[in-house]
């Protein structure tokens, strides 16, 4: 065990220095939302996906475009509105008069990072094309199935305030999130700040003049070795009794899903890695539940009239749990 985990420790310490200049360089352009970025690459780091509510203007689309240039992957942003087809996300199959027979046009979801602006503006059928891309990494068309490259994040938005034409993300699709993060507007701090970058000039044309820090592929290798990050049987308990807890629970009408679980257990090793460690401690857990579990638990109906929140009986389930040591 030792040598295994000096060994990793080696690794650790090459990854940490990869993903420090990727921090570094999104610092001098990202105000006020390094929390965005952190979870944004380590879902990258996991093969999770985002989901995003807030206000718009709060630079969700310039974060995922931003990590897109520094790991020199492809992008794409998709707006989400009522006509919009399955076909118009995937792709569709067009005849070829030449070849006398049918091409698939891929859509733009083959890319590495896929902005979904507004998710909950599209019916369900369209909702329900991102289902296989997320979950398999691939996309089925006339009984031919297209690999999606990797890796492959899908962060999605949606407003908390308008309801209007909207439709509700079912709980299946909810489930294949990795995280839920809400954003806020910034501070009074961070607004000065923004405004006197603009001032300077400082994003003008910055994504189109931005340089890659890393290869895909470098990326890819830091993707492989984070999986060998050491989880203890006492922290795989941990994790499973807070999710168990959540099924349990009088307040809550749904509990978290395995896949809630699993992802709780991939994400916490990026974490351990980010704080610069090759094996997962309790703290690590604890830090990502919340962003793990908010959006895959509902409460009853007579707690949200009592005005609790999803958030408040995580921190109430977590509270009550033994902290292994």
């Amino acid at each position: 065990m030792s040598d295994e985990i000096i060994e990793q420790g080696i690794e650790i310490d090459f990854i940490n220095s990869k993903l420090e200049s990727i921090f570094s360089e999104i610092s001098k352009y990202l105000v006020g939302q390094e929390q965005l970025a952190r979870l944004s690459v380590a879902a990258l780091l996991c093969d999770g996906h985002i989901l995003l509510e807030g206000a718009p203007g709060v630079a969700k689309t310039f974060t995922a475009n931003l990590i897109s240039k520094l790991i020199n992957l492809s992008f794409s942003r998709i707006q989400f509105t009522p006509d919009l087809m399955p076909s118009d996300v995937t792709g569709t199959s067009i005849f070829n008069p030449k070849n006398l027979d049918f091409e698939f046009k891929y859509g733009p979801i083959f890319s590495n990072i896929v902005l979904i602006d507004e998710i909950n503006r599209a019916p369900a059928k369209t909702q329900s094309s991102l289902f296989e891309a997320m979950q398999e990494r691939q996309v089925t068309n006339n009984n031919s199935t297209y690999n999606l490259d990797e890796p492959f994040l899908v962060i999605a938005t949606q407003n908390p305030i308008e309801h209007e034409g909207t439709y509700k993300l079912p709980e299946a699709q909810l489930d294949r999130f990795l995280v839920k993060l809400n954003i806020d507007y910034p501070n009074l701090e961070n607004e000065i700040q923004i405004l006197k970058n603009h001032d300077r000039n400082l994003y003008d044309n910055v994504l189109s003049n931005i340089a890659p820090v890393i290869t895909k592929e470098d990326f890819l290798m830091l993707k492989n070795e984070i999986g060998k990050v050491t989880v203890d049987d006492k922290i795989i308990e941990f994790i499973s009794t807070i999710v168990v807890e959540t099924r349990k629970n009088n307040s809550l009408y749904l509990g978290a899903s395995t896949r809630g679980s699993i992802s709780i257990l991939k994400l916490s090793k990026v974490i351990a890695v980010f704080n610069n460690r090759n094996f997962v401690i309790p703290e690590d857990v604890i830090e990502i539940v919340p962003y793990v579990l908010n959006h895959r638990i509902i409460l009853t109906p007579e707690k949200e009239m009592e005005g609790l929140t999803n958030d408040d009986i995580i921190k109430q389930i977590l509270s009550k749990i033994t902290i292994p040591r």
